[in-house]
Formats: C-alpha cells, sequence, structure tokens
C-alpha cells in the first residue's frame, strides 16, 4: 500500500521556497546578501520608539479584527490624498500581517474553486501560490524583456493580445503589481487603462499589489492607483504595507483598501488566517505614515545610489542588466558567462564569490523565461553593496 506523503498535494511545489533555499546556501559560504528583498539596517528611530511609547501605555492586547482605528484613519487620509478618492476608514481599510497576508485574504475573499486568475510574470513567489491555495487556475501573462545589450532601459511589457487573450468565461480576478517585483517595472497610465478596460468588459476584480509604491526614482513614471481609473474604484483591491516604506520588513504591517462590498470579503478570510495584528505595532504605524516625508526621501535616495552602483559593477563585467525606475531589485542577463541556467549561475557566485543572487526562473510559470536572468538586491547599506560588487568583481575579472 502506497503512503501518502505527509505534504498536502496543493502546497507540495511550495514545499521550500526559493529564498529559504538560497539563504541555507548563502550561510553556508557566509555570503554577501544581495539576494532577498529586505534591508539589513533598522527604519527611522521615531517610529521604533513609538512602538515602544505603544507597549508601555499598554496597548498589548488583541486589536480590532479590521485593524486599530488610529492605523486606519492615517491609511484613508494617506489614499485618499494619494488618489484624489473618498476613503472610509471603517467600511474600506484592512490591517493585515504584511501584503504578504493581504494577498491571500483578497484572493480567498472573492474567488471560487475553478476560477482563473490572472497575473504577470515574471511574479512574486505568493502571488502565484495564493491562487493555488484558493483552488484557483493561475492565468499567466508575460512581461517580455525589451532588447538590447548593456544597459537597457526600456522597461519590461505585456502584449496586449496576450492580454486580452488571458481574459475568459472563468476569470473572477487580475492580479497587478506596480511598481514591479523583480522588474522595477511602474505599469503606465495607457496600460492601465488597458486593464482597467478588460476588468470592466470581463466583469473581473483587479488586485494591486503597490508595495513599491513610494520607492520610484523617476519623475516621468508616477505611481498610478488603478483604482482611479474610470469605473475601477468598486472593483479594485489596493494592498499595500508599512515594511517597505519604512525598511521595517520584519513588523508585517499591510493593508487593504477596498469598496466596501470588496472589503467586507477581504475580512471574511482574514478573520480566520489571523484576526488581528501585533497592537503596539499598528500604533507605531500610524505615527510612521502621519510622518512619512521625514523618511520616505531619504531612503528612496539611498536606493538610487545603490542601484547605480551596481548598474555601474554589472556593466563593467560586461553583462547585461535592466535598469529599474523603481523596487529593490535589478535583473541581469548571465548567458554570456556560460552557465547551464539561472540556478548554476547563482550556485557558482555564491560559492566561488560569496555573493547571494536569485534566480529567476523561480518568478516564472514558463521557467524557461527565466533561466537567462538573476535578480540582485540593492536595499542594502551601501557597504554591503560595495563589498558584493568587489566580490564579483574579483571572481570575474579573474
Amino acid at each position: 500500500m502506497a503512503t501518502r506523503p505527509f505534504i498536502a498535494d496543493r502546497l507540495a511545489p511550495f514545499a521550500t521556497n526559493i529564498f529559504t533555499a538560497i539563504n541555507t546556501l548563502a550561510a553556508k559560504h557566509n555570503a554577501v546578501s544581495l539576494s532577498q528583498g529586505f534591508p539589513d539596517f533598522d527604519g527611522p528611530d521615531f517610529v521604533k520608539q513609538a512602538a515602544a511609547d505603544a507597549i508601555f501605555a499598554h496597548h498589548n492586547q488583541y486589536a480590532p479584527m479590521s485593524g486599530v482605528p488610529a492605523l486606519r484613519q492615517a491609511i484613508a487620509a494617506r489614499f485618499g490624498r494619494d488618489s484624489g478618492l473618498p476613503c472610509d476608514p471603517d467600511t474600506q481599510v484592512t490591517v493585515t500581517c504584511g501584503c504578504t497576508q493581504a494577498l491571500p485574504s483578497a484572493v480567498f475573499g472573492i474567488c471560487n474553486p475553478g476560477d482563473e486568475v490572472i497575473l504577470f510574470e515574471p511574479f512574486f513567489d505568493i502571488h502565484r501560490s495564493s491562487i493555488i491555495m484558493a483552488g484557483c487556475t493561475p492565468v499567466p501573462v508575460t512581461l517580455h524583456r525589451p532588447p538590447g545589450s548593456g544597459r537597457v532601459t526600456a522597461p519590461f511589457t505585456f502584449r496586449p493580445e496576450e492580454l486580452a487573450a488571458a481574459f475568459t468565461s472563468k476569470t473572477r480576478a487580475i492580479l497587478i503589481n506596480t511598481p514591479h517585483n523583480p522588474t522595477g517595472k511602474v505599469f503606465t497610465r495607457e496600460e492601465l487603462a488597458l486593464i482597467a478596460e478588460l476588468c470592466i468588459k470581463h466583469n473581473v476584480i483587479a488586485i494591486c499589489d503597490d508595495v513599491y509604491e513610494r520607492l520610484l526614482f523617476d519623475p516621468a513614471l508616477p505611481h498610478i492607483h488603478l483604482a482611479t481609473l474610470p469605473g475601477m474604484a468598486d472593483r479594485t483591491i489596493t494592498l499595500s504595507s508599512l515594511g517597505k516604506t519604512f525598511s521595517l520588513t520584519g513588523w508585517k504591517i499591510g493593508w487593504a483598501i477596498a469598496a466596501p462590498g470588496l472589503t467586507l470579503a477581504v475580512r471574511a478570510a482574514h478573520q480566520f488566517l489571523t484576526f488581528s495584528i501585533a497592537t503596539p505595532l499598528q500604533h507605531a504605524a500610524a505615527v510612521a505614515l502621519n510622518r512619512e516625508a521625514e523618511y520616505t526621501p531619504s531612503l528612496v535616495q539611498l536606493l538610487m545610489a545603490n542601484r547605480d552602483a551596481l548598474a555601474d559593477a554589472l556593466g563593467s563585467l560586461g553583462f547585461t542588466y535592466y535598469f529599474p525606475p523603481s523596487g529593490y531589485f535589478i535583473i541581469a542577463d548571465h548567458t554570456s558567462r556560460g552557465f547551464a541556467d539561472d540556478f548554476a549561475f547563482v550556485e557558482h557566485i555564491i560559492s566561488r564569490a560569496g555573493v547571494a543572487a536569485i534566480p529567476c526562473s523561480a518568478f516564472y510559470h514558463h521557467t524557461e523565461l527565466g533561466r537567462p536572468l538573476v535578480r540582485f538586491a540593492f536595499c542594502k547599506k551601501p557597504e554591503t553593496v560595495a563589498a558584493g560588487i568587489d566580490r564579483l568583481k574579483a571572481l570575474f575579472k579573474s
């Protein structure tokens, strides 16, 4: 009699994610981490102090399921300023355990098993896993990498006919990540207008992962909320978080913003996933959002400087790389180095140079599209990025 595996079939493809695998290998070789997207420095002291103050002010018991009122009010006010849309903190904002939990809450809340959900590839891994765990079918639409060599500034783009063909009678939702991980792409108004047109035509809900919304490097490419486009306010769930904007990824404070009917769907799932989020950190997050301008501009300048340094180094070593206008990451084409695939290249630079990166095939349904590509993170201290650069130069210039 065959023994049934312990792990459920729906989770078997995700038993060990790429970040755990690479981090384990990197630790073995004491590698500089340019892999996972979290800073190796803390966010601002005034936010940490606000968390300590909240603890000693006795904000230590369960928070309301929807979130601490002060934080929901700060989120609603921020979204209103950004979008120009009205936002009721009581009926439209839900605080979640990072965007990582907001995503499955949105998908579980609105989708039935058998529904289809469109997503763009490359994708952040939890996008696809959330769809599959909901019993739905992910339908990938490729962001094609632009042609060119050396420094490539053109964006990854989807083909309108491929996007249109992805919509069927089974499509329940489309998941959009802008600014985009891992490419750094910022979706344009024209691209979002096409997405909106197709959502309205097919009666589809849009789930927008906007966690990098403040980490923009090109004034010509602003972040645009899909909910602001005609007909989309009542069919868009906007997700974001504190972690990327304030370099506090370990706090896991995120949120979902949606029309009241969609918010009820998100909360229906949220209440059984985590119910409520760390109370003192929510109070501190409210302080952070109300004083955002005191920190974010300096973070953007740091990230831009790190990006430029890493890009220049990759160029000097003969790599083709895709210069990102936002976010934490830069993608490079490793094929000029003669490795069989992205995993072989990453294992080589970890073991031989002590530099960790992420193989991009992990972000694709069509994995062959990612095999030539590797993702480096520059959301680190300047000295960390410099150490990674020095090690890569020592390896490849030898």
